[in-house]
């Protein structure tokens, strides 16, 4: 037997285990699983380091085209990962400001790689090549956004508040054009029901974490400001509510057709951020509009994702120690 390193070669959106698993421990949190959260957090902030680490140590980032759209908004997941762990870890304003830093330059440099490949490309070619996964942008900025709230409540830097309603705007803009590409694509395909790939959930997903980070904008907000916030908010919940019962009903079709898609895929990660994210969102609409009911919809979307991630981590752990942990050639 011979171990390979070099097997283990992370994707550009490899940084979802650590979205998906930092949800998880803000969802936990929310309704007091005190040790699940801390247990969690600790797998996510390990993860970061880790995968981190990975990608450098094996250099994959050389072999990724930074020319391709795909490459660039499928990285947005470092962002939102250092934006959910920000969140989880803001008590601790040391790291506050470095993954705060680190969303930030990490944001910058993709929207401007993105900006400048998607401007390159025409509106069809745009069309045919967009996925659910390239809501991760949308979901990226959204979490920025989340960042620049976090440090604005736990440092002097109060300035920030102001500027995560624009980031916060801009990400719904995001939102509002990587669907249109989706949606349009899927009308001229005339994409059957078999079409259906888990990174489809990132179109709730987007419209969870955009609530989450209008909600606590909100919380911040001025008297005339806070106002449109919460209607805003109150929107985007109920656009992604929406969104379940369809994702739901094509996913259940896909499996039942074609079984093999249930092996396990880095893509299912994205599967599992959407359904933390709806519960963190969902908890805090209960509060938003006075609605404890929500508490327990969010309950259950807490244990499903739970569900949903020790399944993930499994199938991902066993696959990779079948890639690294080879039998030797003869």
């Amino acid at each position: 037997m011979t171990i390979r390193l070099a097997a283990l070669e992370p994707s550009p959106d490899v940084f979802a285990a650590v979205m998906a698993t930092g949800i998880l421990s803000i969802a936990a949190a929310d309704h007091h699983y005190r040790q699940i959260s801390q247990t969690v957090s600790v797998l996510a902030t390990l993860g970061l380091v880790i995968l981190a680490g990975l990608v450098i140590v094996t250099r994959r980032f050389s072999s990724w085209d930074l020319r391709d759209p795909d490459i660039t908004l499928r990285l947005f997941t470092f962002v939102a990962a250092c934006a959910v762990l920000d969140s989880r870890l803001a008590t601790q304003p040391i790291l506050v400001w470095v993954l705060a830093v680190a969303a930030l330059a990490s944001w910058l440099l993709l929207i401007a790689l993105s900006v400048r490949n998607m401007s390159r490309r025409s509106w069809s070619a745009l069309r045919d090549e967009s996925h659910g996964a390239w809501e991760l942008a949308s979901v990226g900025t959204s979490g920025l956004a989340i960042v620049s709230t976090k440090v604005a409540v736990h440092t002097p830097a109060h300035w920030c508040l102001m500027a995560a309603v624009p980031i916060w705007v801009a990400a719904l803009g995001i939102y509002c054009l990587m669907t249109g590409l989706i949606l349009w694509r899927t009308v001229d395909e005339r994409q059957d029901r078999d079409g259906f790939e888990p990174d489809t959930w990132i179109l709730m997903g987007g419209l969870a974490i955009a609530t989450l980070a209008g909600d606590i904008i909100h919380g911040l907000a001025p008297a005339w400001l806070a106002g449109p916030v919460r209607v805003v908010t109150i929107v985007t919940w109920v656009a992604a509510t929406l969104w379940i019962p369809p994702l739901i009903y094509f996913g259940l079709h896909r499996i039942s057709h074609r079984p093999e898609m249930l092996h396990f895929a880095g893509v299912w990660w994205a599967f599992v951020f959407p359904l933390g994210m709806y519960s963190a969102a969902t908890y805090a609409m209960a509060a938003e509009i006075g609605r404890p009911s929500l508490i327990t919809v969010s309950l259950v979307f807490f244990w499903d994702a739970l569900a949903a991630w020790v399944i993930v981590v499994i199938a991902g752990l066993l696959l990779a120690g079948r890639a690294v942990f080879s039998p030797r050639e003869s």
